[in-house]
């Protein structure tokens, strides 16, 4: 990366100096030269080293990397659906799994602007499971953080409520209960409403889902690929649910998601800071130390970024976003080597998350330096 960066660098002395000989403005001309030759050496960097990527774990599925509406990379790699042999394209339909997630922990915020919740009201004062010894000091905050203390495959909770932390898509379900109690619609068709907020028209819910174009999950191996059966309607089962991985989306619908949230087209800017605020730090199994907010993660460190990972059997997922330069990175696929294990099906994406923070961290200092 040091390489590309002076590389970058040297031309950009360059090109700069022939551009400003007859402009009447070389300032403009300096910055416009310096923006448009970082993102043709950044089109070249991804594609050399992402479709390495792809080529080297034999990655099925979707990557795209979009910078302020214009797509850095963008590939298909492989097969929709496996018996037919139909390849995947920019139309193809995902489970996100938990990147569905920050969905909900919108929908909870959007509420609270609403005046029909705060997050630091008690789970019980809306839901009747949390009327119980133990449970009634569980708030919505520490649900949308997972620092609840619910235990995914027990009845007790794992320590008292707000002092560790548990990931737990339990609590994300209990989430969506409080959203469809307190707004009196279905949490179905709150995120069918978010969805139009967003510009977002290839996205559906479990439960909601018409289209022709879903990408289903497969586990095996490449040559003995075995469809996930029940798709998607299992997203939307108890032991999945909605609200905490049930969300069907495509690469374009959340490139326009990761646009319309960031810059404040959903939420009011305290909602959004409240959003991207890291409460605790966590060891992720593929990413490492990670802070999380209100179903996001966070770097620690830079670069700055936000992003979550999803899986359900056979769908593995990555969305993340660079706000310091509009960045948007969708990952999506529809295979999974489960023999392997859930680190070696993520190595694609950790893979490309390191290329990603790498050049982020490097364009973000190029521009500091050669942008005045």
């Amino acid at each position: 990366m040091r390489i590309a960066k002076n590389l970058i660098y040297f031309t950009l002395i360059f090109l700069t100096f022939q551009s400003c000989k007859k402009s009447p403005d070389p300032l403009a001309v300096r910055n416009s030269v310096v923006d448009s030759t970082i993102v043709l050496f950044t089109k070249s960097l991804y594609k050399n080293q992402v479709d390495s990527v792809i080529a080297k774990n034999k990655f099925n599925g979707s990557i795209s990397i979009a910078q302020n509406g214009e797509k850095l990379y963008e590939k298909e790699s492989g097969y929709g659906d496996f018996q037919a042999k139909t390849k995947l394209d920019s139309n193809s339909v995902f489970a996100i799994a938990s990147v569905s997630k920050q969905f909900t922990a919108v929908l909870i915020l959007l509420q609270q602007e609403a005046g029909k919740l705060n997050v630091n009201d008690k789970a019980s004062k809306y839901l009747a499971d949390f009327q119980k010894p133990n449970f009634e000091k569980v708030t919505i905050h520490q649900l949308l953080n997972h620092t609840s203390g619910l235990n995914d495959f027990g009845e007790n909770l794992q320590f008292e409520s707000g002092s560790d932390y548990s990931y737990s898509n339990k609590g994300y379900n209990y989430l969506g209960e409080i959203v469809a109690k307190v707004s009196g619609k279905s949490f179905d068709q709150n995120v069918k409403g978010l969805f139009q907020k967003a510009g977002m028209k290839h996205s559906s819910t479990a439960g909601l889902f018409q289209g022709t174009d879903l990408a289903g999950a497969n586990i095996g191996t490449l040559e003995n690929a075995q469809k996930v059966e029940n798709m998607p309607k299992r997203l939307a089962e108890k032991s999945i649910g909605t609200a905490a991985g049930g969300i069907l989306s495509t690469i374009n619908d959340l490139h326009r998601w990761n646009a319309a949230l960031y810059s404040g087209k959903i939420l009011k800017p305290e909602s959004l800071a409240a959003f991207r605020k890291n409460y605790v730090t966590r060891k992720h199994y593929v990413l490492g130390n990670v802070g999380y907010g209100y179903g996001i993660m966070s770097n620690i460190g830079k670069p700055e970024a936000y992003f979550h990972t999803g899986y359900v059997k056979g769908a593995p997922s990555l969305l993340i976003y660079y706000p310091g330069t509009n960045t948007s990175v969708v990952i999506l696929s529809n295979f999974a080597n489960e023999s392997r294990g859930k680190e070696s099906i993520f190595v694609p994406h950790r893979r490309v998350k390191d290329i990603t923070d790498a050049v982020e961290s490097t364009v973000v200092e190029l521009r500091k330096e050669m942008i005045r």
